[in-house]
């Protein structure tokens, strides 16, 4: 009891709005009304132990992700062991002070809240994210002074049903990845320029690359050893799970982009191809976007046939919405682009 009001005192001391409960059933009732933002609790109690209040935690989905630290007296490595396999956050051992407790406490709302954080899924993004983890070189340790493959415009980098053994990284150029179904029809399912990295969903899952990937510009890529961004991406369990968000990320725009082909109108679909590329490829600073790109590339992104491509496009100049000069397409009203209506 002295122990709950003395750790109860130096928080709300600190800040913090703090409720607390004799035992553990009592506590496990509190943090089912209360949805606290962290909670503190001692292995040794009465009815229910710690270990029972973070299994039934565990096992209540509106409890799920609050940040979980155990105090106890009990210094053994198999009682932390235990606790940590059991998905503890952290761990105090008593008797403790007001500063190990503050910092313990602190550490684990922050790294709730990067868990929190939106990150963009490209290369400022990633880069955003392992910084905040604490690794501000992270992309600058992983890419310099890397072997470097270029490739062609219309070169094939990888293939579908190949096995990754590095990760790529594009120091230049435009890239594009497509699934091809049984008729040899493409569809374009991602698009990545300079900064971005490739073939990392394939590392993380230990399986073949699930699209073919090919250079729609002249294309530098630097080649990094599969250990090592493993090694990287392993080193807090905080940056894991974040990084698995920006995939499950990935894969809710790529359904989004289905949704698009399989009910939008045409015009929409052609639309929305153009304002792709301009959200992936426009420099900063530019007030108009530019971009030289095959008819065939930009139809296999809108999911649509060239030759119907081809006459929206020409709508589309009509209309004066773009300008096509010399094989280059420069968007003139992105705003009616962007909310175009089926």
């Amino acid at each position: 009891m002295e122990i709950r009001e003395n750790t109860a005192e130096i928080l709300e001391l600190a800040g913090y709005k703090v409720r607390t409960a004799e035992n553990g059933k009592i506590g496990v009732e509190l943090a089912l009304k209360e949805k606290p933002d962290l909670i503190v609790c001692d292995i040794m109690m009465p009815v229910l132990d710690g270990y029972g209040v973070l299994h039934l935690i565990n096992k209540n989905e509106a409890l799920t992700g609050i940040p979980f630290i155990f105090l106890t007296a009990k210094a053994e490595r198999t009682d932390f062991r235990k606790g940590m396999e059991m998905g503890a956050d952290d761990y105090i051992t008593k008797p403790f002070t007001d500063v190990e407790l503050l910092t313990a406490v602190e550490s684990r709302l922050k790294k709730t809240a990067l868990l929190q954080k939106n990150y963009e899924s490209n290369a400022d993004g990633m880069q955003q994210m392992f910084s905040d983890f604490g690794n501000k070189k992270a992309i600058e340790t992983l890419t310099d002074n890397r072997s470097t493959n270029t490739y062609k415009k219309k070169q094939l980098i990888y293939a579908e049903g190949n096995h990754p053994h590095q990760l790529l990284y594009i120091q230049k150029g435009k890239v594009k990845i497509f699934k091809t179904n049984n008729d040899a029809k493409e569809l374009t399912v991602g698009l990545f320029g300079e900064g971005d990295f490739l073939g990392y969903t394939a590392l993380l899952e230990g399986t073949a690359y699930k699209e073919t990937a090919e250079a729609i510009d002249d294309t530098e890529i630097a080649i990094i050893p599969a250990e090592e961004f493993n090694e990287l991406l392993h080193s807090s369990r905080e940056l894991t799970q974040k990084f698995i968000q920006l995939l499950a990320k990935n894969v809710r725009e790529k359904e989004d982009q289905l949704l698009g082909l399989a009910y939008n109108s045409l015009r929409k679909k052609v639309a929305e191809a153009l304002i792709t590329l301009q959200q992936k490829y426009q420099e900063a600073g530019t007030e108009k976007f530019s971009i030289h790109i095959s008819r065939e590339d930009l139809a296999n992104i809108a999911g649509t046939a060239t030759e119907s491509l081809i006459r929206t496009l020409s709508d589309f100049k009509s209309e004066k919405l773009i300008e096509i000069k010399d094989g280059n397409i420069t968007i003139l009203n992105q705003k009616k682009l962007a909310t175009m209506l089926n």
